[in-house]
């Protein structure tokens, strides 16, 4: 089947609405407001739904992959932005190399991992 899809755009909750969205919104993602329960978080023409919903069972098993062009630039910005000193519960984990290329780590403030990763050049 060809689906010549045009987007894929993953719903993630948050423990705290408001503070999910000043953290997303100072990781760089432009918010566009949907309702008073739901955002759509954007990079380009990539995005995910942030909603105003919780649960343990879920947010603790939700990971999300973002391929970026340079993980060291991409890690160096993140690393000037200080989310831990301004978020309870966000973590950084540094870049690793695996055999597919190199990836980083970000905690949200919920607990949700996100990978931010560079596949390596064939």
């Amino acid at each position: 089947m060809d689906h010549q899809a045009l987007s894929i755009r993953p719903f993630i909750g948050a423990v705290d609405f408001e503070v999910s969205r000043a953290f997303y919104r100072d990781l760089g993602f432009q918010e566009v407001e949907l309702s008073p329960a739901m955002s759509l978080f954007k990079t380009g023409s990539y995005g995910f739904y942030l909603q105003n919903a919780f649960n343990r069972d879920w947010v603790d098993n939700t990971m999300v992959f973002l391929e970026v062009e340079d993980v060291q630039r991409f890690w160096d910005e993140l690393l000037k932005l200080d989310l831990p000193a301004k978020y309870k519960n966000v973590r950084l984990v540094p870049i690793r190399s695996e055999h597919w290329g190199r990836e980083c780590f970000v905690h949200d403030p919920s607990g949700i991992l996100w990978h931010f990763g560079e596949f390596f050049k064939k």
